[in-house]
């Protein structure tokens, strides 16, 4: 907790009660099912909370956003930035049954009632969004068929609906695949440990949605 303050001082104590938790909740589901890798797990707050909170230092969602968290897996980035951000709305599915099994528990548990949990494949979605969020879930160009059509005419943010990815590496020479516009934010401009030199926030405004 001391890392989330020292680089989120704000948090109401309503969210430090509900980011305290969930160390635990997800050392005990990681008991039953690996949920997060096992080298992770003494590192849980600075490689799976911190990390996906670096979305909330590039972008404050405006109240009444609606996100997407594609391949969420146990649930990042998406719980972690429910709590951030509770006047949003944050849909987390995943193709794997027993990942969305953990994520609904944790959703109950800190009463997290802007998280919605679906097994379900991204094809068959056909609500619309204003950001979709993942984070290293599959190169981009095999991403984009999983979110065409799925966003808002309408921005209500500063920033343009988009996707905005977490990612590690060069991610240069993958976004280039395909002829969109992109912007990278480097998370090691943010947070200072170690982990984070290499890792980053891919935001691609969506043209297509016009």
């Amino acid at each position: 907790m001391e890392l989330l303050l020292k680089y989120f001082p704000n948090l109401s104590a309503e969210q430090i009660e509900k980011f305290e938790k969930l160390g635990g909740m997800y050392a005990d589901w990681n008991e039953k099912i690996n949920v997060i890798s096992r080298k992770d797990v003494e590192h849980f707050y600075e490689r799976h909370v911190l990390h996906s909170l670096g979305i909330a230092k590039v972008i404050e969602f405006e109240p009444g956003t609606k996100i997407l968290d594609l391949g969420t897996g146990g649930g990042f980035p998406g719980i972690p930035l429910a709590i951030m951000f509770p006047e949003c709305h944050f849909h987390l599915v995943d193709s794997i049954g027993k990942k969305i099994t953990v994520v609904k528990d944790v959703a109950k548990q800190l009463k997290l009632s802007n998280v919605e949990a679906q097994q379900a494949r991204a094809e068959t979605l056909v609500r619309r969004y204003d950001f979709v969020i993942s984070r290293a879930v599959t190169r981009f160009t095999n991403f984009i068929p999983w979110v065409k059509g799925k966003f808002r005419k309408e921005d209500i943010n500063e920033m343009q609906n988009g996707l905005l990815l977490l990612k590690g590496g060069d991610v240069d020479q993958e976004m280039e695949e395909r002829n969109v516009g992109y912007i990278t934010y480097h998370l090691e401009d943010y947070f200072k440990e170690d982990f984070f030199e290499t890792k980053k926030v891919v935001y691609v405004p969506w043209e297509g949605k016009r």
